[in-house]
């Protein structure tokens, strides 16, 4: 018999979970349910209309490349879609010059996707790039059912995952940016909204046209762009501030980058054990964890997880994420982490490489990390390592290779600024704390008037240790 006192089974058991554990199951907790959609049939209130993916079919334009890298990123949009929540049911690829200006693949392409949606009951159709407005109108009235792009649903899934205000407020603006011109009226929608027509009493001056509904949902979303950009930057400020107390306190920054689901929140879990959420899915992250970290020879340094990348992120997405992103631009040192056990990983260290120009991140020292070694086949693995030979090879599931990572963190640290002589009195142990803590010790030794020490400190704790320089 279970004493009174004693927690239930079920409560002593989340007694034990971290807050990542909670953060994950609570993202379990509700899963979209097949057959229900609150879909909405206008955008009178400049609500982005949520994807409704259910039973979807995959298609591509093969344009360019090797028919390998047109199957690696319908295989990557299958796992964005199932991200999102859906069904994959099939997946077709066109081989094709360039896409169609009208309905993205070719008009014999659309009859067999057509029949394709059909034999399958797919409700979505979702195309593996960026549609313009009238290639999504013409394909969805070709194959009767919702079209979506690449980039929506990328927008979908950020929208899904970002939790905090910054986050939410950085989603929403990329969402309004993109729908802004594809806003297409259903039925009446687009019909004119008299100001006053005959017999209203609306008096003179009052009757006319008035603004079509479509006029009226580009003035409402346009006010809300412009007060996201607002609020966003002043976090923008406050981010800013923040970083300018590290670099006063002189504490190094290394940021964590790479391509989504490459293992970066595992890996700052491994490092600092922070116990952020880790879940194999794409975006998993996109609010920035940053946690302290100790070489060792004792100096602590910031570690910061940022959002992942991936091939053609759209450019609403890196200009929505830019107040972030200058996190890594700011850093001391990138830590860059791939995916070993993915199919093609030279193709995600490229498209890293190509948002990290977008954000003036491309000439920072940066430190090629292979994760997944035990995952990842080792053939692949002797390749990347005669490819990169300056890579550190880690597992941060297994922690394979953690204390060789920690070693070229310490050795590609920039080591601080001033070097000085000093002695402190003994009644100022908080300063000698403070030189260990965010300093380099050269020498040391005690002496009769303090503790002698040989030292490399930042430019703010130089000054503050002015007075007792020898």
């Amino acid at each position: 018999m279970r004493n009174r006192t004693d927690p239930a089974p079920e409560f002593a058991e989340q007694l034990e979970l971290t807050g990542g554990d909670l953060e994950l199951a609570e993202r379990h907790a509700l899963r979209r349910v097949a057959g229900l959609s609150t879909e909405l049939t206008d955008v009178t209130e400049v609500e982005y209309r949520k994807l409704r993916l259910e039973r979807v079919v995959l298609v591509g334009v093969w344009a360019d490349g090797s028919i390998t890298d047109a199957e690696n990123s319908l295989t990557e949009l299958a796992a964005l879609a199932e991200t999102a929540g859906s069904q994959v049911l099939e997946g077709v690829i066109q081989r094709r010059s360039r896409p169609d200006s009208s309905t993205y693949v070719g008009r014999g392409k659309v009859e067999e996707l057509r029949a394709v949606v059909d034999d399958t009951g797919a409700d979505t159709v979702i195309c593996d790039g960026e549609l313009s407005p009238s290639q999504l109108r013409n394909l969805e009235q070709a194959v009767k059912v919702k079209v979506v792009d690449r980039t929506a649903l990328i927008l979908d899934i950020f929208a899904q995952h970002a939790k905090s205000r910054e986050g939410k407020a950085q989603v929403e603006l990329a969402q309004l940016q993109y729908l802004l011109p594809r806003l297409r009226g259903w039925g009446e929608s687009l019909s004119r909204q008299g100001g006053g027509a005959g017999g209203s009493g609306g008096g003179v001056g009052t009757r006319g046209p008035g603004e079509t509904k479509l006029e009226t949902d580009r003035r409402r979303i346009n006010q809300r762009i412009s007060r996201l950009r607002r609020e966003i930057k002043g976090m923008k400020t406050v981010r800013l501030t923040k970083r300018a107390n590290r670099s006063r306190n002189a504490q190094p920054t290394v940021a964590i980058a790479g391509y989504t689901n490459a293992g970066k929140s595992s890996l700052l879990n491994r490092i600092t054990g922070a116990g952020v959420l880790v879940e194999n899915a794409l975006f998993a992250t996109l609010d920035p964890t940053t946690r302290r970290a100790q070489t060792t020879d004792g100096r602590w340094y910031l570690l910061s997880d940022t959002v992942g990348f991936v091939r053609h992120l759209p450019h609403q997405i890196v200009e929505a994420f830019r107040s972030t992103l200058e996190e890594v631009a700011a850093a001391d040192l990138v830590l860059h982490v791939v995916d070993g056990s993915h199919p093609d990983p030279e193709e995600q260290v490229r498209a890293v490489h190509e948002v990290l120009a977008d954000v003036d991140a491309g000439a920072l020292p940066e430190l090629l990390v292979i994760n997944k070694t035990d995952a990842a086949d080792p053939e692949t693995l002797q390749r990347l390592k005669t490819l990169w030979p300056d890579a550190v090879f880690v597992s941060a599931r297994t922690g394979a290779g953690a204390a060789e990572l920690r070693e070229a963190i310490d050795r590609l640290l920039p080591p601080p600024p001033v070097e000085l002589e000093l002695t402190i009195p003994y009644d100022r142990g908080d300063l000698v704390a403070q030189v260990h803590a965010n300093g380099e010790i050269v020498a040391s030794r005690h002496t009769e008037s303090g503790t002698w020490l040989h030292a490399r400190v930042g430019e703010g704790l130089a000054a503050a240790l002015a007075p007792y320089r020898d």
